[in-house]
């Protein structure tokens, strides 16, 4: 595997404190009543599934990704990866933090580079968040293996959302969803 391919999580982080569960991009598909993009979210070892509807050139983004593809210059991505790596910083995890109006926010945790020494987590200063689009943070989560953490509100409030909004149109995709099998995600299956 070379840099420039995406990884899986490729550091052990800790496990998510209360109040927060533990993300995998399953998939990137076309929701077929919209035609747009939607990345799909599922909680680690569990059942819980968090859809995301992106843009296209934010699916683009992440889908070469997940191919791994290498370009003959840097997407913007991989120039925040090398921008991280050359300040001697690096993603610690990625935080779906909040859903605000329909939108959900998304922000970076980031760390010094591991060091040699091993500094002690105790002397660590507060990692510093930095806000995204969920879409450039799960895009950069890829390039870089970083945990994707969902706040529980969040996944509480987009059920609740979407129950408050459902239309005959949103009913047929959430049972569409729920249907969901791995075999359906086509490609981008992960």
């Amino acid at each position: 595997m070379t840099a420039d391919e995406p990884t899986a999580r490729t550091r052990s982080s800790p496990a998510p404190p209360e109040g927060w569960v533990e993300m995998q991009l399953r998939g990137l598909l076309v929701d077929p009543n919209t035609d747009t993009p939607v990345v799909i979210l599922r909680q680690v070892d569990g059942t819980l599934y968090l859809p995301i509807w992106i843009g296209g050139f934010d699916s683009n983004a992440i889908a070469l990704a997940l191919e791994g593809a290498t370009l003959p210059r840097p997407m913007t991505h991989d120039l925040m990866r090398s921008l991280l790596k050359a300040l001697g910083a690096e993603v610690e995890r990625v935080e779906v933090h909040a859903l605000i109006e329909g939108t959900f926010h998304a922000r970076l945790v980031l760390a010094p580079a591991a060091t040699e020494t091993g500094e002690s987590e105790a002397r660590r200063p507060t990692p510093p968040k930095v806000d995204a689009r969920p879409s450039d943070a799960l895009a950069l989560a890829l390039r870089v293996g970083a945990p994707i953490w969902a706040a529980t509100a969040v996944l509480r409030a987009a059920v609740d959302d979407s129950r408050a909004h459902a239309t005959e149109t949103d009913d047929k995709l959430r049972e569409w969803l729920e249907r969901l099998r791995p075999e359906d995600l086509g490609k981008y299956e992960m």
